[in-house]
């Protein structure tokens, strides 16, 4: 294992983590622990990007075990903002932390001077390190691999074959040869003046890892990939060619036995993406004045929209093409995922000092979500209903296989839209300007819409317009949340629920055993109050030619209750106790007059029951007491609007 090359390393450090599995459309999906980065406790975790992501890692597979992929750039491709570079520092990140465990440590050399009194080979200096962090087994000559590596693999139970590839870096090659002249060819000999010593890579030394980064074009010099000469190194070896003064401090030098980064790999120049087809096929840079050097590392690149364009328009550039394995990494489209990024910045434990209201990152989320999505070409189906139906939300009237369609259809989603990064932004301004300790969903969406003035990245005002109609569409879909919100609220006296509960059981076992209902003030027997009835069941949309069944089926779920010795529970009937809550609001919702709320005058019984409702959407649903009053009022001016359409 110590053997083993960067590819094996970088998918072995994938997998130390574990993965969990689940079931997509069918399909099962292998998620990788790795990327919600244990390492730095969450903070470059990646989200809904699970089948990216086993694509990435079976590149990585194919590469370890040989199977040509590591001959092969790895391209990330998408949009701003997709987490392509958070991807790319994560990989850097586990592998510099996984070559200081003890499963993944890996080996290098030095040349010393046995005597302790300073080589001349060395510049008079007592040791000089491996300047390309060679693997120790390169030291065997190349006619003694085949007989190593035959006994070393007899024993060998891992996965992956040992095999040495390639030369020495020149410095050492230069240092072997001199001492293979003064030992007579004797090699025994020259290896004592070789200690192998641990290297733990870092990104910050520059060991094992390396970053390039495009320039200005004028300034672009291909010495900062390869190395360069050390001019005063010349006066002491006397020769510009000779290795020891060469610096191999290239990118490609440096990211040796590791992983190297290229940052918009497609906005370099022509004369780097040269140098980039070989490193990848044949593991081999061209330092200045030397002979092509092996290298031993992983190439990953990451490019936007129009620079892969360019790449495809570009018939110089067929060669890069062929070598490059490229890996879409688009927006997320899945509402929860998406969630997820904006609650690592904007939460209680980072936001001091002010409270955000329920749904205000999920408004901004769905928002963003909406303007990735393709419209669907069923007029059936709205905007809305397909992000719920990505979501995992059921529909009733569509199954996994229309989802499924709908992906299939949409070709593009998740490839445009707006960034993450944009939407950070607007919440950052809304905390920001607002001087009210709480931050609600209009307030972000108002700085979201105003922002699309200005934003850079979208050209056509057609496209601003049909964003700010996504804007309205979020606020519709808002108000029917917080309506459901004060609904359950209001109704959310579970002794009154389980009282019309009882009271619906009685009036349908009277109704499908076709007998009377004794009323309990009465004392008379009367026929099942179909009144009562259907008002529940209306509800939840239960038609009148389905009535009969909806009550047989509520009875023989009681009856199969009472055979386990079990007691009905109206709680695990999700759609009953649905019914139930929206019944007990139309009953409540005149009692506590809610729409008082928007005159000046409210009477003191009205206020004791508003009160109530307002001490259950903080405790129940993570209302601050502001932010239950903002919504009370906000759903009250929703039911006056209601009740003047009523009278009109």
């Amino acid at each position: 294992m110590i053997a083993r090359n960067a590819f094996q390393r970088m998918y072995d450090m994938i997998l130390t983590h574990g993965t969990d599995s689940f079931i997509e459309y069918k399909k099962e999906i292998t998620r990788y622990k790795f990327f919600d980065d244990p390492i730095g406790n969450g903070a470059d975790a990646v989200f809904g990007l699970d089948v990216q992501i086993m694509k990435l890692v079976n590149f990585f597979k194919s590469a370890a075990y040989g199977y040509g992929t590591e001959k092969r750039v790895l391209l990330l491709h998408g949009p701003v903002g997709s987490a392509k570079s958070t991807l790319a520092r994560l990989l850097k990140k586990g592998i510099e932390s996984y070559s200081k465990t003890d499963a993944g440590m890996m080996y290098t050399f030095k040349w010393v001077d046995p005597t302790g009194k300073g080589e001349p080979l060395f510049g008079g200096a007592v040791e000089m390190m491996s300047p390309m962090n060679e693997d120790p087994l390169k030291l065997f000559p190349e006619e003694m691999r085949a007989k190593v590596l035959a006994e070393i693999n007899i024993g060998n139970k891992t996965d992956y074959k040992i095999a040495i590839k390639g030369d020495l870096d020149p410095a050492s090659r230069f240092v072997m040869r001199e001492l293979m002249k003064r030992y007579g060819g004797d090699w025994v000999k020259v290896m004592d003046h070789v200690r192998v010593v641990r290297v733990m890579l870092s990104e910050k030394d520059r060991v094992g890892i390396g970053t390039f980064q495009p320039k200005d074009e004028k300034n672009q010099d291909s010495t900062e990939l390869t190395g360069d000469i050390n001019y005063r190194k010349i006066a002491e070896y006397g020769s510009d060619s000779d290795p020891r003064a060469f610096n191999f401090d290239g990118e490609f030098c440096v990211a040796n036995r590791g992983v190297i980064e290229f940052i918009e790999v497609l906005k370099l120049d022509v004369a780097f993406l040269y140098d980039l087809l070989t490193a990848s096929q044949e593991h081999k840079i061209k330092p200045k004045k030397f002979a092509q050097t092996d290298i031993d590392e992983v190439i990953i690149g990451h490019t936007n929209e129009p620079e892969f364009r360019k790449l495809q328009n570009n018939e110089f550039m067929e060669a890069l093409r062929d070598r490059t394995v490229k890996i879409d990494v688009p927006y997320i489209t899945k509402l929860k995922h998406e969630i997820k990024i904006y609650e690592k910045d904007f939460n209680a434990n980072k936001i001091r000092g002010k409270h955000i209201a329920p749904h205000t990152i999920e408004v901004a989320a769905m928002w963003a979500i909406l303007t990735r999505l393709e419209h669907p070409k069923k007029a059936s189906i709205s905007l809305m209903q397909k992000l719920k139906l990505y979501d995992g939300k059921t529909l009733s009237g569509f199954t996994e296989e229309n989802v499924k369609e709908l992906r299939k259809e949409a070709v593009r989603e998740g490839l445009d839209g707006v960034s993450p990064r944009y939407v950070q932004d607007k919440i950052s301004n809304a905390l920001v300007k607002s001087d009210i300790p709480c931050l609600n969903p209009f307030m972000v969406l108002n700085e979201l819409e105003s922002g699309l003035k200005n934003h850079a990245l979208i050209g056509s005002e057609e496209r601003k317009r049909e964003y700010r109609d996504l804007i309205s569409m979020v606020k519709q879909e808002y108000e029917d949340i917080v309506k459901n919100e004060v609904q359950r609220a209001i109704s959310a006296d579970e002794d009154s629920i389980a009282k019309l509960c009882g009271n619906y059981i009685d009036n349908v076992k009277a109704f499908t055993q076709r007998e009377k209902v004794r009323n309990k003030y009465t004392g008379m027997d009367e026929e099942p109050d179909e009144r009562l009835m259907r008002s529940i069941e209306e509800k939840i949309d239960i038609p009148e030619s389905r009535k009969d069944d909806f009550r047989r089926e509520i009875m023989n779920y009681i009856g199969a209750l009472a055979i386990e010795g079990k007691t009905f529970d109206f709680k695990t009937n999700e759609r009953l106790h649905k019914a139930l809550e929206l019944k007990l609001f139309e009953d409540q919702k005149d009692s506590i007059k809610l729409t008082s709320l928007v005159s000046n005058v409210v009477d003191r019984n009205a206020q004791e029951k508003i009160d109530v409702v307002k001490a259950r959407l903080i405790k129940n649903f993570g209302y601050d007491d502001i932010s239950a009053t903002d919504v009370l009022n906000f759903v009250a001016s929703i039911f006056a609007r209601g009740d003047v359409k009523k009278r009109d």
